[in-house]
């Protein structure tokens, strides 16, 4: 009996101090023993699983690119109407490693943010709305998230653009989220960072399954500010979420995508564009 008196007491504080959940919640990140595989040298992929963390279980992969080695080997590739699987996009152009980039039109196809690829405009902006107020910056010298309103990212000179969002931290600090469904409600999420000691993240935190409950925007800010996240932006996510590891599994696919409703590396949506790193 008294080997149960501290699970119960600490069961019992998470539900009523949300500090002292959220606490626990960062310790269970930054100590967590992550399975880490090393793709490369400046790339590492790492994978957790989570019974308890924002009360309930989840999965997360994400992998690590050092910009120092890779700097000239990040990219966007995107069609202007075309969609495929992450996957598919990435065995087509050579990548390592690779992330589902920003919305798209499911209908009739293409990007409906702005994308520019190598100076050539792959899709303008349909129609502005307030959750893509961040842009990816990607040139041969330098990556960095930005937010929209701060560039004028339609005639910047960088070659390799991605509007998407929403922002979700800038300099180290968490940005102020609107309250509406989209950000409030849980679902798999696809995000890109940089850290401050100059490292590339693309995560991917699955959901809508049993093992992995999904998350809310202010859980994922928190998740990539415990893992040293300087700036980070969301990308598209639900079905859409995915993360391919060259030659890690069957397709490549290391998260579980949920289109088709399994805890498989099989229910990839077929998506406009993904963010890679060239081999």
């Amino acid at each position: 009996m008294k080997k149960t008196i501290p699970a119960v007491f600490i069961s019992i504080l998470w539900l009523i101090h949300p500090a002292f959940a959220q606490s626990l919640d960062s310790i269970a990140v930054v100590t967590k023993n992550w399975k880490t595989t090393s793709i490369g040298k400046g790339i590492v992929w790492k994978h957790g699983h989570f019974e308890q963390l924002f009360g309930s279980h989840q999965d997360i992969n994400l992998v690590e690119i050092d910009l120092k080695k890779y700097r000239k080997k990040i990219r966007i590739a995107a069609d202007s109407v075309r969609l495929d699987s992450a996957s598919q996009m990435a065995t087509a152009h050579g990548a390592v490693v690779a992330i589902n980039g920003g919305f798209f039109d499911m209908k009739n196809g293409g990007s409906v943010d702005f994308v520019k690829v190598d100076h050539q405009v792959i899709n303008r902006t349909k129609k502005p709305t307030d959750r893509a107020d961040a842009v990816l910056l990607i040139s041969g010298k330098k990556t960095e998230i930005r937010s929209a309103a701060s560039v004028d990212y339609e005639r910047n000179k960088v070659p390799n653009v991605l509007l998407s969002g929403p922002l979700l931290m800038q300099n180290g600090y968490a940005v102020a989220l609107a309250a509406n469904p989209f950000n409030d409600n849980r679902h798999p999420r696809s995000a890109v960072a940089v850290t401050a000691d100059r490292k590339l993240i693309f995560m991917v935190v699955d959901g809508r399954n049993k093992h992995a409950a999904g998350m809310n925007l202010t859980e994922l800010t928190k998740l990539l500010d415990w893992l040293g996240a300087d700036d980070a932006m969301n990308l598209d996510g639900g079905g859409s979420s995915t993360l391919f590891v060259k030659g890690a599994t069957e397709t490549g696919v290391v998260n579980h995508p949920s289109d088709n409703k399994q805890f498989d590396h099989f229910g990839q949506r077929p998506v406009a564009s993904i963010i890679y790193v060239a081999d």
